[in-house]
């Protein structure tokens, strides 16, 4: 009878291990925020240094940057509060000065990210950094693991930078000036850079310069409403333009 071949089977060699998926979008998010980070933690302890010269308990500080995480709205609510402004005033210049964030919904890449907590706090987090950088060319291929985590990271500067600068606020004196200004000087930093990274669509800064000088010359206690509405009715007659303008094959 003859023998049939046996298999000879050892133990199956144990494949290697792959790093943990959101542990990779972690770290290459902690790269990708390194730049803009290191830009955030100086803003972030502008704010802090401004809130302890107000006057206000140290512990607002993270607070406000934790809660509020509004940026250049978070300048303001500190005057707000040490006014004691009415909650109808605060919520007003709270929608009036984060009104932009409307237009950034519509372009930011919220369907990458799963789950309804993750899509919660990338709604909460979507900053004017975040915006800039999960919106450019590069980051089209970016899944929402690393949005989520780039997000999360630049908060954790911003309320890094607010807490230190807060704790550090008595050691600067009073009349060091210019604090207040760090928010606007970061908007013409990212306004520049939008600018260099769409080198063909120079209509776009041009009309929202237009818009705005347009506002101030019109109703210049209503600049920013005015400018958006707009800067608004500028992109949409310019893409019913685009859209109705015959295409020659």
């Amino acid at each position: 009878m003859p023998m049939l071949p046996v298999a000879m089977s050892g133990p199956p060699c144990p494949a290697p291990t792959p790093p943990p998926r959101r542990r990779t979008e972690a770290l290459a998010a902690l790269k990708d925020s390194a730049s803009v980070g290191l830009g955030l933690l100086p803003l972030g302890l502008a704010l802090g240094v401004v809130i302890a010269h107000a006057g206000l308990p140290r512990w607002c500080a993270p607070l406000f940057a934790a809660v509020v995480y509004a940026g250049s709205f978070e300048f303001l609510l500190v005057g707000l509060t040490v006014a004691a402004a009415p909650l109808a005033t605060v919520a007003l210049t709270g929608f009036m000065v984060n009104a932009r964030h409307v237009f950034y919904a519509l372009s930011f890449p919220l369907h990458r990210v799963r789950g309804r907590f993750g899509k919660a706090y990338s709604t909460f987090a979507l900053t004017d950094e975040a915006y800039a950088m999960t919106t450019g060319g590069q980051a089209r291929s970016w899944s929402g693991a690393r949005i989520l985590s780039l997000q999360a990271i630049l908060q954790v500067y911003w309320v890094g930078g607010a807490t230190v600068g807060a704790l550090l606020g008595s050691l600067i004196p009073d009349r060091v000036t210019g604090l207040d200004f760090a928010m606007t000087a970061l908007f013409a930093v990212l306004a520049l850079d939008a600018v260099a990274e769409r080198r063909g669509d120079l209509p776009t800064p041009v009309l929202a310069l237009l818009s705005a000088l347009a506002a101030r010359t019109v109703l210049p206690g209503q600049l920013l409403p005015v400018a958006f509405a707009l800067f608004t009715v500028g992109l949409l007659v310019r893409h019913l333009a685009t859209r109705k303008r015959p295409s020659h094959a």
